[in-house]
C-alpha cells in the first residue's frame, strides 16, 4: 500500500472509531452482560427453570382456563410465545373482532404468565436487570426507534472501522501480533495491546457489527420498502416476510366447546424429532372459523435455522399449511435465523455464551487503547497547548463514562436484590442516575489513572458482595444452590466471584504512569 492510500485510512480509521468510541464501548459492556440475560432474570426473580426445558412446556388448556377467569376470549386473536429461558411465557390478547364485544373485550392487552403459579405480570412488573442490560445495548432506552437507528449507524461505523484498522496492519498483523513492549513508551505498549486484542478479536468484532448493522438498520430500510415497494401497506410487508399470518375472518358463528390446544402441539411435536415450540398463534378464539397455528424450530443440535410451523383448522382439525423445518429451509428463514444466532451466541450453550463475553470485554479494552493511543499521539509539544487541554479533558470524560458502568452494574445488581422486588421504574432511576454521579465524580478528579484504578477496584468489591447480598436477601447461598441444583442462581454468584477477583488482580497490576508533556 502506497503512503497516501495508508494515510487515507488510517485518517479513516483513526476518525470513524474516535466519533463512535464511547457508544460503541456501552454496546460492548452491556451486550457482554447480555448473553447472560435469562440467568440474571432468573437470578433476580428467584425462579428456576431446568436447562433442558426448552420451548414452550406449559399445558396449553390449562393456561386457557386460567384466562378465562379473567377475560372474554371470544372472537379474540391470541399469541402465548416463549422468547427466553424463564418460567414466564408472553401472552398478548387482541381485541375481539366481535361487533357487538364490549368496550373492555375491544381493547388488546399484553401480559406475562408465570407457568407455575398462573400469575399475571405487566411488562413493568417483569421488568428484570438483565432485560434493561440487553435493550441498553441497542439503546432501547432512548424513544423509539432513534435509539435502534443510533445503536445500528454506531454498528456501521464500526464495520468501517474495523476494515480500514485491517488494511493500515495487513502488512505487519502478524509480526507486530507477537510484539509486547511493556517498558516501552506509554503510546507504545498501548499501540502493542491495540493490535494484538484487536487481532484476537476481530473475527467477533466483525460478526457483531455486521449483524447489529442488519437488525438496527433493517428498521430504518422497512420505511422506504412500505412506501415505494408496497404502496403503504405495511402489514403485507410483514407477511412477506413471515412475521405475521394472513388475517383470518370472524364467522360470528360462536361454538360451545372449544377444541384442544394441547392435542394441536402435542401431534406438532409428534410430526417432527426435536421440535421446539415457542410460539402459539389462535385466531378467533371459540369461533367456528377458529385456527390454531404452532411455530417453532428444532433443536440446534439437529438443524442450525430449522423453523417450523403448522396451522390447523380447530374444528376439524385439517392442516390447513405446514412448513417442514428439515426441508423447506427459505433464504428468507436462513438468513433471519443466521443472523440472530450468530448475534445472540445461543447455539453454542454456556461456553460459546462464556467465550463471546470474554471477546465483549476484550473488545471493550481495545476501544479504550484507541482512545488513549489518540490521546498520546496528540500530547506533544508542537500541539497548541489549548488543543491539548481540550484533548485531555474529551478523554476525560470518555473514560468517566464508560469506565464507571463497571460499578455502577455491580451496584445494581445488590439493589435489585436489597430492594427486591423491583421494577422498570427502579432500575432505570437507580442505574442511571448512579452512572451519572459516578460519572461526573470521575471527571472532577481529572485522573485517568485514578479513574481506571478505582472504576476497577470498586467494581470488583462490589461484585465481590453480589453472592453476599443474594444469600442474605433470599438465602439462596453459594453452595445451598449447588446443592439443591438451582443452577441459574449458582452461575450469576460464581460468574460475579471470578469477574470480581480477575478485576481485582487486574487493579493491583495498575502503577501510575504518567504521560510525558
Amino acid at each position: 500500500m502506497n503512503q497516501r492510500s495508508y494515510n487515507i485510512f488510517f485518517n479513516l480509521h483513526t476518525i470513524s472509531g474516535i466519533i463512535i468510541s464511547a457508544a460503541l464501548f456501552v454496546i460492548f459492556f452491556a451486550g457482554s452482560f447480555a448473553f447472560f440475560r435469562d440467568e440474571i432474570a432468573n437470578w433476580q426473580k428467584n425462579e428456576e427453570i431446568a436447562l433442558t426445558e426448552n420451548g414452550i412446556t406449559v399445558n396449553l388448556d390449562t393456561v386457557f382456563d386460567s384466562l378465562k377467569n379473567n377475560y372474554n376470549l371470544y372472537g379474540r386473536d391470541i399469541e402465548i410465545a416463549k422468547h427466553y429461558n424463564e418460567r414466564r411465557v408472553s401472552v398478548n390478547l387482541s381485541a375481539s373482532k366481535d361487533s357487538l364485544a364490549t368496550k373492555e373485550d375491544k381493547a388488546g392487552t399484553f401480559f406475562y404468565l408465570d407457568t407455575q403459579t398462573y400469575n399475571t405480570y405487566t411488562y413493568v412488573q417483569s421488568y428484570t436487570l438483565g432485560e434493561f442490560l440487553y435493550r441498553l445495548h441497542f439503546f432501547a432506552q432512548i424513544k423509539y426507534p432513534f435509539g435502534y437507528y443510533l445503536s445500528g449507524f454506531v454498528a456501521f461505523f464500526f464495520l468501517f472501522a474495523i476494515i480500514t484498522g485491517v488494511l493500515i496492519h495487513w502488512d505487519k498483523i502478524i509480526s507486530n501480533f507477537y510484539t509486547f513492549r511493556p517498558k516501552a513508551k506509554f503510546k507504545t505498549i498501548w499501540t502493542d495491546a491495540h493490535t494484538a486484542l484487536g487481532t484476537i478479536g476481530l473475527p467477533f468484532q466483525f460478526v457483531y457489527a455486521v449483524t447489529g448493522a442488519f437488525f438496527m438498520l433493517s428498521l430504518l430500510m422497512a420505511a422506504p420498502n412500505v412506501m415505494f415497494l408496497y404502496n403503504g401497506n405495511q402489514q403485507k410487508l410483514y407477511e412477506d416476510l413471515e412475521y405475521f399470518d394472513k388475517p383470518v375472518a370472524l364467522s360470528y358463528q360462536k361454538i360451545e366447546t372449544v377444541p384442544s390446544v394441547e392435542t394441536f402441539v402435542d401431534k406438532t411435536k409428534k410430526e417432527w424429532n426435536g421440535f421446539e415450540v415457542s410460539h402459539i398463534h389462535i385466531y378467533n378464539y371459540a369461533d367456528s372459523n377458529m385456527q390454531v397455528a404452532v411455530e417453532g424450530e428444532l433443536e440446534k443440535d439437529i438443524k442450525f435455522t430449522g423453523t417450523g410451523k403448522v396451522i390447523y383448522n380447530a374444528i376439524s382439525g385439517e392442516i390447513l399449511s405446514k412448513k417442514n423445518p428439515i426441508t423447506k429451509t427459505s433464504y428468507l428463514d436462513g438468513v433471519k435465523n443466521a443472523m440472530y444466532k450468530l448475534h445472540y451466541g445461543d447455539y453454542g450453550g454456556l461456553t460459546l455464551r462464556l467465550i463471546s463475553f470474554v471477546l465483549g470485554l476484550i473488545s471493550c479494552f481495545v476501544i479504550i487503547s484507541g482512545v488513549l493511543i489518540w490521546l498520546v499521539a496528540r500530547d506533544k509539544k508542537n500541539v497548541p497547548e489549548k488543543k491539548r487541554r481540550f484533548n485531555k479533558i474529551l478523554v476525560n470524560i470518555y473514560l468517566s463514562i464508560c469506565l464507571s458502568m463497571y460499578p455502577i452494574t455491580a451496584l445494581a445488581f445488590i439493589a435489585v436484590k436489597v430492594f427486591h422486588p423491583v421494577g422498570q421504574s427502579f432500575i432505570y432511576k437507580f442505574y442511571f442516575i448512579g452512572w451519572l454521579l459516578l460519572s461526573v465524580f470521575f471527571f472532577i478528579k481529572k485522573s485517568n489513572y485514578f479513574t481506571n484504578k478505582y472504576c476497577l477496584l470498586s467494581g470488583s468489591i462490589l461484585g465481590l458482595l453480589i453472592p453476599i447480598a443474594n444469600g442474605i436477601t433470599t438465602g439462596n447461598w453459594l453452595w445451598k444452590t449447588y446443592a439443591n441444583n438451582q443452577f441459574q442462581s449458582f452461575f450469576i454468584d460464581i460468574f460475579w466471584i471470578i469477574l470480581a477477583f480477575t478485576t481485582l488482580i487486574i487493579t493491583f497490576k495498575i502503577k501510575r504512569k504518567p504521560l510525558k508533556p
